[in-house]
């Protein structure tokens, strides 16, 4: 996108999504309502940094991201992470993205993350420098707002002196500041469709039918 051409925030939203389920599509869905972004980017994972390697492959993960978004006009797919041949780190990510080839520096990013994500952020590689690079978002239940005592004291200090209560901040510069959003509560999890799955339980329900078809013709998380 151009530099003189900013554009709404985008949302910006990373995973293994292995398996994507219906938590994931209703975040990104909800914050593109409360934060007025003008699209959200689902950027699928590599090899993530924090955690197990996934079990589906990178080629099947990003696919299951194309099926479940397929018809949604806000949302678009980018297949690098997923493709390139590293560590998957969000830093990274959010610094090729401002490449004037991709989004540029001036657009607004809004990094997407639940709340237990956003606890867990002094943890991750050279989580200073996020903000300098986009927006961060925090998913939480209905009532249930983040409070900074709650939060590792270093990463607190950044949440009181960067919250925004109106999502017009947002877009008003193209990075560091934190929002937050409430969203329906969906009990779901990716590890326990992937153990309900191993099991030969049905998944039905907890994500799209495409999906449940897509997991079962390729022989998804069952050594059945």
């Amino acid at each position: 996108m151009p530099e003189t051409s900013p554009g709404a925030p985008l949302g910006v939203f990373g995973g293994t999504f292995d398996p994507l389920h219906y938590g994931h599509l209703r975040l990104a869905e909800e914050a593109a309502d409360s934060l007025r972004l003008g699209a959200v980017r689902w950027l699928p994972a590599g090899q993530p940094a924090l955690r197990q390697p996934p079990q589906a492959s990178a080629a099947q993960r990003l696919e299951m991201v194309r099926l479940a978004t397929v018809g949604n006009p806000r949302f678009e797919v980018d297949a690098a992470e997923v493709l390139a041949d590293r560590i998957s780190y969000t830093v990274t990510t959010l610094e090729r993205l401002r490449q004037p080839e991709v989004c540029g520096t001036q657009r607004p990013l809004v990094l997407l993350l639940g709340a237990d994500a956003f606890r867990g952020l002094a943890e991750w590689h050279r989580w200073p420098d996020l903000f300098a690079l986009a927006h961060i978002a925090v998913a939480h239940r209905p009532g249930y707002a983040l409070a900074a005592e709650h939060l590792p004291e270093v990463l607190a200090e950044h949440y009181r002196r960067r919250l925004c209560a109106d999502p017009a901040e947002l877009a008003a510069a193209p990075a560091g500041r934190i929002a937050t959003f409430a969203m329906t509560p969906l009990d779901i999890s990716a590890t326990n469709i992937r153990v309900m799955l191993s099991n030969l339980r049905s998944a039905r329900y907890l994500m799209p039918d495409a999906l449940t078809a897509y997991i079962k013709d390729q022989r998804l998380y069952s050594e059945n």
